[in-house]
């Protein structure tokens, strides 16, 4: 029999496995997704988020158009259940080399996650006060699908359009059934004789 110190062995590597994918997240930023709603908004946008928990890497591809004003910011927030408010944990007021003051434009950059400079100095403080322990809460956000990222305007100076940050299908692998194909195996052993 698999003794209960090998199978916590067997999930763990599995486990790390699965976490070691970069995680993708996509979809629309929308307007009834901001907390409350803004239903008088057309803005729309659209986002390709991605988190490699290993290189620590952090890909933003964000595509808006139709703010009511000029972007004022632009960011992930982290960390909270979906539906609710939090703090900024990527740099204010928006990303490095996002062009503020538009209603319309399209941003692509990476920013290295272990560098304080990509990091809301206030989100630092809040989790532990090292940019080490920071980046452990942003992964463990972006992993318990508690981040969004959304643009700011002086017309909806809380936040426009949101996107909540959930791994799409198959990026973010359910390691379960992996370790139970692992358990079935490591059973099949033939017993040690002593």
């Amino acid at each position: 029999m698999l003794s209960s110190y090998r199978f916590a062995i067997c999930v763990l590597l599995v486990a790390t496995a699965a976490y070691a994918a970069p995680i993708t997240f996509s979809g629309n930023l929308s307007p009834l997704a901001e907390s409350p709603p803004n239903p008088s908004s057309t803005a729309t946008g659209f986002a390709i988020v991605t988190f490699d928990p290993v290189t620590e890497m952090l890909t933003v591809n964000l595509t808006y158009s139709g703010l009511a004003s000029g972007a004022t910011g632009a960011h992930i927030h982290c960390c909270i259940a979906p539906g609710g408010n939090v703090g900024v944990a990527t740099t204010m007021p928006a990303f490095n080399f996002f062009v503020l003051g538009n209603t319309s434009g399209t941003f692509d950059a990476t920013f290295d996650m272990t560098q304080a400079v990509n990091y809301n100095p206030a989100f630092i403080t809040a989790n532990g006060g090292t940019v080490t322990t920071a980046e452990a809460a942003f992964a463990n956000g972006f992993v318990d699908e508690q981040t969004y990222l959304n643009i700011h305007d002086s017309v909806f100076p809380s936040g426009e359009i949101r996107l909540l940050l959930t791994p799409e299908p198959g990026t973010f692998c359910n390691f379960v059934p992996l370790a139970m194909l692992a358990l079935y195996f490591l059973r099949k052993r033939p017993a040690r004789k002593s």
